[in-house]
């Protein structure tokens, strides 16, 4: 039987043409004020997932990349 894809997982994440997995960065969404200037610049870049995650996301996402 085939494998479903997780659709969470695609909403969430991003598969690159060399096969990086890239996400979101958390703390971005809510109580700006708070932050400085520099962090919210950092919260809002992609940032790669490490490689301890990347084997169980794979199983999330079978069949991307």
């Amino acid at each position: 039987m085939k494998q479903k894809t997780k659709k969470a997982a695609v909403k969430r994440l991003k598969v690159t043409k060399n096969g990086k997995i890239l996400r979101r960065r958390q703390m971005a969404n809510h109580l700006k004020s708070a932050k400085s200037k520099s962090a919210k610049a950092r919260y809002n870049r992609t940032a790669e997932v490490s490689g301890v995650e990347k084997k169980t996301i794979g199983r999330l996402m079978p069949y991307e990349g």
